[in-house]
């Protein structure tokens, strides 16, 4: 118990540049709270005490603003950076490492029963506002870039950006030119593959009346 508690300061200690003390993170830090409130109620919902499994979970989320369902699987080290925003589902697995920002769901995609939520692999990073929604994995060494709504599996050592969200690299390497700022919009790309499709019917049009 000792020794997961001082990993857990380790990490946060590691992860944020602005953690001055270990006793500052221990007393003051929303994500480190949330995650220890988390591994009592998880111990208590493994046991079948569901009832006061959720009064901690809902205890945490008043005050801390992250709410994980005390069924949830989380691994060591985990570090949640501000955390206002975050919701992590009943079914959801999360590895070792792990590095999750503010406004991040790890959720389902409607009312299934058995494994609906996502697994989440070891040393993966989820940005700010991103959501992983569904029963498949994100594998390890992972990036979920801000805002991001990811519906499927995504491999290892891989980044992925947008909505829905694409790999833009994998092992370092860039697949697609594509980046968090100049991500294209889909509405417009539509209008314009619209608008050729016009143009080349007028076209086809005057040279049948000519």
């Amino acid at each position: 118990m000792f020794q997961r508690l001082k990993e857990d300061l380790h990490a946060f200690m590691d992860r944020d540049p602005a953690a001055r003390s270990a006793w500052e993170v221990f007393f003051l830090y929303p994500g480190f709270k949330a995650v220890r409130m988390h591994r009592r109620a998880h111990r208590l919902y493994q046991k079948g005490h569901f009832f006061r499994a959720r009064l901690i979970s809902q205890r945490c989320a008043r005050k801390t603003g992250i709410e994980i369902h005390p069924g949830a699987t989380i691994g060591r080290r985990l570090v949640i950076d501000h955390g206002m925003g975050i919701v992590i589902g009943e079914t959801a697995e999360i590895g070792d490492d792990v590095l999750l920002y503010q406004g991040v769901t790890l959720g389902g995609t409607g009312k299934d029963v058995g494994k609906r939520h996502p697994t989440i692999g070891n040393n993966v990073m989820i940005s700010a506002g991103a959501k992983v929604l569904g029963p498949f994995k994100v594998g390890d060494n992972a990036r979920v870039a801000a805002g991001a709504v990811v519906l499927k599996e995504v491999p290892p050592d891989c980044t992925v950006v947008g909505v829905p969200a694409k790999v833009v690299r994998r092992g370092g390497e860039k697949v697609v030119e594509l980046d968090q700022v100049n991500i294209p919009d889909p509405v417009a790309q539509e209008l314009s593959r619209l608008e050729s499709k016009i143009y080349a019917l007028e076209e086809g049009q005057k040279d049948w009346l000519e």
